[in-house]
């Protein structure tokens, strides 16, 4: 399985285009963050978690061919925006996008992106096909995807574990029942924001303090605000296991 982070960044604590901070003026491309998302192959699925506003950019930029499905964490915008841009995917491939969300993700994509829904289907029109996370395991081709409920502070959002892999952004904290699904994994990425206290995600602290009771032989850390300071700085503070990642960065599991 090969995992390519599209964004490791938010829109929380995202300052003006005019802001004369070091990370926002820093020259290193590890510096530039964008909105949270990661590509995973699987070997004969390649699927999305999270389509942001930054969704077609990131595409492009990774030069993705082919896409088979969607999974969402949860409805906020800088986590679903991008839905309409895999229009070409549908075009291109002539083939129907499954998206994967829970019914409350469901009725937020069916707001925003009403048009897509209507009875009436225009040409062009993104086509996709719903289906209803639950709780319980899922096959996505041959892989088998475990959600796992996380509370973004008083949101329940979903989270993913894909054999010894699991992705958990915007947590704040973890149910027990969760955390006994993600015990075992050898792969973690994990939210961690900035340092000082936040009421809906992981500071760094709590992040490496999650990491460690999970165990995990190696952790990545994603949706950073620019406010934790410049990668190589916040670098070298970190446990050798545990890294922040970056955009771009491909993972072989």
């Amino acid at each position: 399985m090969k995992v390519t982070f599209l964004g490791t960044g938010t829109s929380q604590g995202v300052p003006v285009i005019t802001c004369q901070c070091e990370v926002c003026q820093s020259a290193n491309p590890q510096d530039n963050r964008l909105r949270t998302s990661v590509l995973i192959e699987t070997g004969d699925k390649t699927i999305v978690i999270d389509s942001g506003p930054d969704f077609r950019y990131q595409l492009l930029r990774e030069k993705v061919k082919d896409l088979d499905a969607v999974m969402y964490t949860h409805e906020h915008k800088d986590h679903i925006a991008g839905l309409d841009d895999i229009r070409p995917f549908n075009y291109l491939l002539h083939k129907v996008i499954d998206i994967y969300a829970t019914e409350r993700v469901q009725s937020a994509l069916k707001r925003e992106f009403s048009y897509i829904f209507s009875e009436t289907k225009y040409h062009g029109l993104p086509q996709i096909k719903i289906h209803t996370i639950d709780g319980s395991p899922f096959n996505i081709g041959e892989t088998e995807i475990i959600p796992l409920e996380i509370m973004h502070h008083l949101l329940p959002i979903t989270g993913y574990r894909i054999g010894d892999f699991t992705y958990i952004t915007d947590a704040k904290t973890v149910p027990e029942s969760s955390f006994e699904k993600i015990k075992g994994t050898k792969t973690l990425v994990l939210n961690a924001l900035q340092i000082e206290p936040h009421i809906s995600h992981f500071t760094l602290k709590e992040a490496i303090a999650f990491s460690e009771k999970v165990g995990a032989e190696m952790t990545y850390l994603t949706h950073i605000s620019h406010v934790l300071g410049l990668h190589k700085d916040v670098e070298k503070t970190l446990p050798p296991n545990i890294r922040l990642a970056y955009d771009g960065l491909k993972i072989e599991l």
